[in-house]
């Protein structure tokens, strides 16, 4: 079974204009993609690229870059890796509708090791437990991604690492500019 499949099932890509549903391999360093989502709510998708697609949250508020910010992110269906690059606004009446903006981007590294070799994002996700270092255009650092919640209440939370990119100062979301504008 594809991962991919409840993406599949919520769109019309010839309508919406999202890229297909297709799980491919990596190549390179493996990115990262924060875009912003203007549907029913504005928030923040922020998706990391493992096994062939972009496991993915929707965070309300965006990332913070102060560590004593504890962001709410809901998980999503995964995305195909082609969507790290989707810009565009999905019509009415198709799942997701409004605006989408990649607001960062870049290529993460995993910081998770277990006998010198890195723990696979993938088992860290199921772990419940996920830590990389961001290597974006407007963040960098470590960050967090931990459950705390189970089944139905599979929430979690997006929390930066304290370390030297740190910034309680800086609110990433409403400082830094983008071509967004809400209708």
């Amino acid at each position: 079974m594809s991962s991919l499949q409840d993406y599949e099932r919520k769109r019309n890509v010839r309508r919406s204009g999202e890229p297909k549903a297709e799980q491919r391999a990596s190549r390179g360093e493996p990115r990262f993609v924060i875009q912003k989502h203007s549907a029913s709510t504005l928030h923040y998708d922020f998706r990391l690229e493992t096994d062939g697609v972009l496991k993915s949250w929707a965070v309300p508020k965006g990332p913070s870059t102060d560590p004593q910010e504890k962001r709410l992110a809901q998980p999503t269906e995964d995305h195909p890796l082609d969507y790290a690059d989707f810009e565009g606004v999905i019509p009415e009446g198709e799942y997701g509708a409004g605006t989408v903006l990649v607001w960062d981007t870049g290529t993460y590294r995993n910081l998770v090791e277990e006998s010198g070799k890195p723990v696979p994002v993938a088992r860290q996700i199921e772990d419940g437990h996920v830590k990389v270092w961001l290597n974006g255009e407007k963040l960098t650092g470590g960050y967090v991604l931990q459950r705390i919640g189970r089944g139905s209440d599979g929430r979690w939370l997006l929390i930066k690492v304290d370390d030297e990119e740190a910034d309680r100062r800086r609110n990433p979301v409403s400082t830094q500019e983008d071509d967004f504008s809400e209708e």
